[in-house]
């Protein structure tokens, strides 16, 4: 169940098997298993497997290499991203915390990890109100200045943020170029955030900039 979770597509019983080194054939019985208890997973032998949403059994309890991914990556968000997801971060293990039992929750104040903290960010775009214009599917109108010191005024549709090494970047679809491109925060001299939205899904135009991502590095790779 925990690896159907984690795949948000369909996953071959072969993937299945290999991720809980068990055979094809105890796969393919512990799905009859769960889709008798009630489980919604959709799928065939030879076809793949996907989990529908609905579905929930007892809550696992983490081992410790888990739960130190999880303060890594809490103390990543708190040290590299900004404060409302610093916040979130430290909520979220807070509430975590709040139900281990006590020999467990001990992990959480392990200090055996360290996560360097950022540079200080000089950018003025308020990285809050573009999570949310991203949620909303909503237009940002900015100021952008390339690397020669050109300035452009674009529209874009955001899409998704990325935090990389001390820099931020925001990739979206540009009506300027009429393609995605990737915008740093910090060249960014002027922004706001419009009331149009854009028409097409969020998540489609993510799943489309990364394979064109994918084919301008094979290609490259080729030459």
């Amino acid at each position: 169940m925990q690896v159907l979770r984690r795949h948000r597509g369909t996953v071959s019983g072969e993937v299945l098997a290999r991720e809980t080194g068990v055979s094809l054939r105890t796969i393919r019985r512990d799905i009859a298993t769960l889709q008798a208890m009630g489980a919604d997973i959709d799928g065939a032998p030879g076809v793949g497997y996907i989990l529908r949403p609905g579905f929930l059994l007892p809550p696992l309890s983490f081992t410790e290499e888990e739960l130190q991914a999880l303060v890594a990556g809490a103390q990543w968000v708190s040290r590299q991203t900004d404060d409302a997801l610093a916040l979130a971060a430290q909520n979220a293990l807070a509430k975590i915390g709040g139900v281990l039992p006590p020999e467990t929750r001990r992990v959480l104040d392990d200090d055996a990890l360290y996560i360097g903290r950022k540079k200080e960010d000089t950018a003025g775009v308020d990285l809050v109100r573009v999570r949310r214009a991203m949620r909303e599917q909503r237009k940002m109108y900015i100021m952008y200045t390339d690397q020669n010191g050109a300035v452009s005024e674009r529209t874009i549709w955001p899409i998704m943020l990325g935090f990389v090494e001390s820099r931020r970047f925001i990739a979206g679809w540009c009506e300027l170029r009429g393609d995605f491109r990737l915008f740093r925060t910090d060249r960014i001299v002027k922004v706001d955030f419009l009331d149009d939205h854009y028409a097409r899904n969020r998540r489609q135009l993510v799943k489309e900039w990364r394979a064109q991502e994918e084919l301008r590095r094979r290609q490259q790779d080729d030459r």
